[in-house]
């Protein structure tokens, strides 16, 4: 296909976004390999209308709003990455992770309205994959006995490992106001957790917990049921609201923050704000074909509820909290509030007109970056069909990527 349009604007090609998503993978079946990069969900900054075929909304000017000015706090940290997926299954059970300090991305330089970063985070990172915000996706079978080392060697305040939804001893449930323990700097410790609980559980550091979980020290831990059958396309989205003030405070910035007083105005998809959440290399955009299963497990890592809403699909929710949904419990949605903490998984049919479809929190004041719509908490799917199309090519521009 020619990479141009009519009016000379460079357009991301098909081919290269399709690689891009590729790379990063789905982490659609348990046991595909250990750590690979993780394409879950993305960004449209798409038209209101709930169809697919409608000329994409026209952006707004980026000079308006520049996220770069929102702190006027650097430093030299190093970038975070984008998550990857471990198999636990691979390692029996085993893993070391530790925290590294470092910058974090909320929209790249090319992106409309960016550069916007966090001047520091706490990301979660292990010996094999970069650090990253969230951390690693880990996934493993049900009944594998879990060790997760915390070796924190790497940064200068004391952490743990707590993980929701598991059954655990209490010495191992990481919460040092009931047991006493967390692990200093240069120090490890060895949680042992079996994964006796299927479902999609969050996992977090519990010391000083209004602090490092909103510094970026969340991630998801899938327990899949022993015979589980995938989707034909599953996605892991977690979903946070930011005050970066919080994060301009600790990297040394001149600014007041108080919990008491959180102000978020940066709402996040796996990380990212949209339009740089749809980026295939940098976000996370959901790729399906016509007729696919398709299976989003949403987790909500922040301190406010999200209303998520699918355009022009209707689901089920067939997962809550790491409990199955009875059938006969479960009927068609389209918006389904995930409260901090919790976890939901949703199904349902790519049987829609293909196209750009919008996945965002209708709380709309969330769907923005500063004070610029579209923004913020807005995910999206794209059916691989429209990938040659200019409303696609639009999307890739305000997101920041060329195609090869």
């Amino acid at each position: 296909m020619n990479d141009d349009d009519p009016t000379g604007r460079r357009m991301a090609s098909r081919r290269g976004f399709l690689a891009a998503g590729a790379a990063l993978g789905n982490a659609a079946i348990a046991g595909c390999g250990a750590p690979r990069s993780d394409a879950s969900t993305a960004s449209a900054a798409s038209t209101d209308d709930e169809g697919g075929s409608e000329p994409v909304e026209q952006a707004e000017p980026a000079e308006e709003w520049s996220g770069s000015d929102s702190t006027a706090v650097e430093t030299d940290h190093s970038y975070t990455t984008p998550r990857t997926t471990i198999d636990l299954d691979e390692t029996d059970g085993a893993i070391t992770m530790s925290t590294r300090a470092c910058r974090h991305r909320l929209l790249g330089d090319e992106a409309r309205g960016g550069p916007w970063e966090l001047p520091e985070v706490w990301a979660w990172e292990t010996p094999d994959t970069d650090p990253s915000v969230p951390g690693p996706l880990l996934r493993v079978t049900e009944g594998t006995d879990l060790e997760i080392t915390y070796d924190n060697t790497e940064h200068n305040r004391p952490h743990t490992f707590h993980v929701h939804g598991l059954s655990k001893d209490w010495m191992d449930d990481g919460v040092p106001t009931t047991t006493g323990r967390q692990v200093a700097p240069g120090e490890e410790y060895t949680y042992e957790i079996s994964a006796n609980q299927p479902g999609t559980h969050l996992y977090h550091c519990h010391y000083q917990t209004q602090n490092h979980l909103d510094m970026g020290m969340y991630g998801l831990l899938r327990v899949d049921p022993e015979g589980y059958e995938p989707a034909d396309k599953e996605f892991f989205t977690t979903v946070k609201d930011w005050d970066t003030r919080l994060s301009a405070s600790t990297a040394g910035g001149d600014v007041d923050f108080s919990h008491r007083d959180r102000n978020p105005g940066a709402f996040t998809v796996n990380g990212r704000c949209a339009p740089y959440s749809f980026h295939p290399e940098e976000g996370s955009p959901m790729i399906v074909e016509e007729g696919d299963r398709v299976r989003i497990h949403f987790a909500n890592a922040g301190y406010e509820s999200h209303a998520m809403h699918t355009h022009n699909h209707g689901f089920t929710v067939v997962e809550k909290d790491g409990g199955v949904i009875p059938e006969s419990a479960r009927h068609r949605e389209d918006v389904t509030s995930i409260a901090p903490a919790e976890r939901k998984t949703i199904e349902f049919t790519a049987d829609a007109d293909p196209g750009v479809y919008a996945i965002h929190c209708h709380k709309v004041n969330h769907a923005m970056n500063g004070d610029t719509y579209p923004g913020g908490m807005i995910g999206g799917m794209v059916y691989e069909s429209v990938t040659d199309t200019e409303q696609f090519a639009s999307v890739m521009e305000m997101a920041g990527y060329e195609g090869n």
